[in-house]
């Protein structure tokens, strides 16, 4: 069974901030304490389509795996490797994340697709974010009637991480904002 989470977030800020704080977020040491779940990132590649003006970049993203300990302890790793997939449309002005793990896929699947949309009533000052995280955890004979609670733990985690992202986001945001204030 899959199970959907969304979450809509504005920034009071526009969309070309919004999308440079995203690059930031993980570079930013202060940002390490904060997000401490995100291990390392790597950027494996970057094109820019000189057709379409896309930039489509991927990395690789090693995180504290999220769940119980107990469950770390069944399945013999509490770190998992994740391949993230960014398109960023600058004619647009969109930008899309999708997140999959590509360990414990036996255990559990996950997706998380992040959206950055100029806000539709204040397109200019403000930008919507649309997350949706899917988990799916393949219930094992001995776990299966512990499946559901282990998702549930999974979920409240990734919210978590999710609000910790956002706190991070804002913080970068005010800091370009008073940055080109300055200039």
């Amino acid at each position: 069974m899959v199970k959907a989470y969304r979450q809509e977030h504005v920034y009071k800020h526009p969309w070309e901030r919004v999308s440079a704080a995203s690059w930031r977020k993980f570079a930013d040491p202060e940002n390490k304490r904060i997000l401490s779940h995100i291990l390392e990132v790597d950027t494996l590649n970057r094109k820019l389509d000189t057709d379409t003006g896309k930039l489509h970049t991927t990395r690789a993203l090693t995180i504290h795996a999220p769940g119980p300990w107990f469950l770390h302890r069944i399945v013999g790793q509490d770190i998992c490797h994740c391949v993230e997939s960014t398109v960023v449309d600058g004619k647009s002005r969109s930008m899309q994340l999708i997140t999959k793990n590509i360990s414990l896929q036996k255990f559990i699947e996950v997706e998380e697709r992040i959206r950055y949309d100029p806000h539709p009533e204040n397109p200019s000052a403000w930008t919507v974010c649309s997350q949706e995280t899917s988990i799916r955890i393949k219930p094992l004979s001995a776990l299966a009637s512990m499946a559901e609670k282990v998702e549930q733990k999974c979920a409240e985690k990734f919210m978590q991480n999710s609000a910790k992202g956002r706190e991070v986001m804002e913080r970068i945001c005010r800091y370009m904002e008073a940055e080109s204030a300055r200039v």
